[in-house]
C-alpha cells in the first residue's frame, strides 16, 4: 500500500488549486483523478467569467470567497501571464417591471462591497454598451473572463514543481477510515493509499465520494443534483464588447441565457438549465429558437441563422428543480468522526473564480492534521 500525508480526489480547477497551494507547505500530496488528464469536467465546459461577487447572500461562502477568490486569479493570472481580459459586465433590465429586481441586484452587489458597482440609466448604458435593450443597468467593470485551460495548466505544473504526484486513470471505489487513516482504493484494485488527510474535490462526483467515506448524504443534504447547460456561438462579429446578462429571476437555478465572450472575443450564449439523471454534452439544435429569443431580448439585431450549437457542461448542483440556491459545502468532517476528511461539495458557480480562496481556506482546514 503506498502512503501519502494528504489525497485529493479530483483534478479540476479546484483540486488543483488545492493541490498547488498544498504543496507550498507539504509535497507528500497524491491527487486521483479517473480521466486521462485534468479538468476534463465542469471545470473546462463553463463561460470561464471571472465574477465580482454580485449576487450572492451576504456573510455566504459564495460571497466571500468569490471576492477574494476574484482578487487572487486577477493577481495570478498578471503573475504568470495566463491570458484573461477585464471586460466588464452589464446586468440589464429591458422592461419597467424588472426595475426593482435589479435595484435589488445593486443593494445585493453594494452589501457584498463589491468594488466600483455602479447603476446606471439608459443613456448611460448607451454610451459604455450601445447594442444592448436595456432600460437600465448594474455596470460591473471589474468583471472579466479567463482563459481556463492555461489557469489550470499553471497550477498543474506548478503543483508538479512542487512534488504533488498526479495518478491519471484513476477512479476512486473505495474510501474508509482505518484507525488514524484514511484508505483510498482505486478501481479494478490496481492500487491504494493511506492518508491522514482525504481532499474531496470530486465535483459531480463529490456526493459519492463523501457517501463511501461513510456519511449520509441525504440526512446531510450533499446528494449533487447534476444540472446541464448548453451553449450556442455567434458566428458573425461580437455586437458587444463586455459581458451582458439579463436580470436574474427567482425561479430559474440559474442566471438566465447572457450573452459571454472568449478570449478571442467570440460571443456565446448561455448557459440554460437543465436537470439531468445522465452524462450528455450534446447540445440540442431544436434549442436554437429558445436561444435566438432569450439573447435577442438583451441584444437587438442579431442573426437567427449565426446561433449555432457549441457546448454544454454539467454543474454540480446542491438544489433540485425549484429549490432555493444553496452555498457551497466546505467542511473538515471531524465533528462527525472523521478527521482529516474535507468535503468540497456543491462547487458550482462561482467555483472558477473561488478556486484559489477555496484553497487557501481548504489548506487552513487541513494542516493541522498533517
Amino acid at each position: 500500500m503506498d502512503k501519502a500525508a494528504i489525497t485529493i480526489i479530483g483534478a479540476g480547477v479546484v483540486g488543483l488549486a488545492v493541490a498547488a497551494e498544498l504543496s507550498l507547505k507539504c509535497r507528500d500530496v497524491v491527487v486521483l483523478e479517473k480521466h486521462d488528464r485534468f479538468g476534463r469536467e465542469t471545470s473546462s465546459r463553463n463561460s470561464e467569467v471571472i465574477h465580482a461577487g454580485i449576487y450572492y447572500p451576504k456573510g455566504s461562502l459564495k460571497s466571500l470567497l468569490c471576492r477574494e477568490g476574484a482578487e487572487r486569479l486577477y493577481a495570478f493570472c498578471e503573475t504568470f501571464r495566463i491570458p484573461h481580459l477585464k471586460l466588464g459586465k452589464v446586468i440589464i433590465a429591458t422592461s419597467p417591471e424588472e426595475l426593482a429586481t435589479l435595484d435589488d441586484v445593486f443593494r445585493r452587489g453594494a452589501a457584498n462591497d463589491v468594488p466600483d458597482l455602479a447603476m446606471l440609466d439608459a443613456v448611460d448604458l448607451r454610451r459604455i454598451e450601445p447594442h444592448t435593450n436595456g432600460i437600465a443597468a448594474v455596470y460591473s467593470p471589474r468583471t472579466g473572463i479567463v482563459d481556463s485551460h492555461a489557469l489550470m495548466t499553471c497550477l498543474y505544473k506548478s503543483a508538479t514543481d512542487r512534488g504533488v504526484t498526479f495518478a491519471f486513470n484513476s477512479e476512486l471505489d473505495r474510501l474508509s477510515r482505518e484507525n488514524d487513516h484514511f484508505v483510498a482504493g482505486v478501481k479494478e484494485g490496481r492500487y491504494r493509499f493511506q492518508s491522514r488527510v482525504v481532499i474531496n474535490a470530486a465535483g459531480l462526483q463529490s456526493d459519492r465520494v463523501a457517501g463511501m467515506a461513510g456519511l449520509d448524504v441525504e440526512k446531510l443534504a450533499y446528494r449533487i443534483k447534476p444540472c446541464k447547460g448548453s451553449y450556442f456561438s455567434y458566428q458573425k462579429p461580437s455586437p458587444v464588447k463586455m459581458l451582458v446578462y439579463p436580470v436574474p429571476h427567482e425561479e430559474l437555478a440559474g442566471l438566465g441565457v447572457h450573452a459571454t465572450l472568449d478570449m478571442g472575443m467570440r460571443l456565446r450564449f448561455g448557459p440554460d438549465v437543465e436537470y439531468v439523471d445522465e452524462i450528455d454534452y450534446r447540445v440540442e439544435e431544436e434549442k436554437k429558437d429558445l436561444f435566438f429569443a432569450g439573447a435577442s431580448k438583451i441584444i437587438p439585431g442579431l442573426e437567427r441563422s449565426a446561433l449555432t450549437p457549441d457546448m454544454a457542461g454539467i454543474r454540480p448542483k446542491l438544489q433540485g428543480p425549484g429549490e432555493k440556491t444553496r452555498d457551497f459545502v466546505i467542511r473538515e468532517e471531524s465533528d462527525r468522526g472523521l478527521p482529516g476528511l474535507v468535503n468540497l461539495i456543491g462547487i458550482e458557480s462561482p467555483g472558477l473564480t473561488a478556486s484559489l480562496a477555496i484553497a487557501k481556506m481548504v489548506a487552513e482546514l487541513v494542516l493541522p492534521h498533517v
